[in-house]
């Protein structure tokens, strides 16, 4: 795959799974830049931690769904410092 498609799927699978994190965990996105954050670290968490169960997840829907596991674990930490 050319690397700049590359990155463009990247982004595209980090703002789909962070607004999909975020709808899931506060009842809706948070705007398309904090989307793509919590999406582009939730995939390198997620990465990390499908790693470390030995579970391999290949091709888009793949890692959409690992982008969108990650993002949802970062949510829940996040929210574990926020308690008020």
């Amino acid at each position: 795959m050319d690397g700049s498609i590359g990155w463009l799927w990247f982004i595209i699978i980090g703002i789909l799974a962070g607004f999909v994190a975020g709808r899931l965990m506060r009842g809706g996105g948070f705007g398309l830049v904090v989307n793509l954050v919590v999406g582009v670290i939730g995939a390198v968490l997620g990465g990390w931690v499908f790693g470390l169960l030995g579970i391999s997840a290949g091709g888009i829907i793949g890692s959409l769904v690992t982008a969108t596991v990650g993002a949802i674990i970062l949510l829940w930490i996040i929210s574990l410092f926020q308690r008020s």
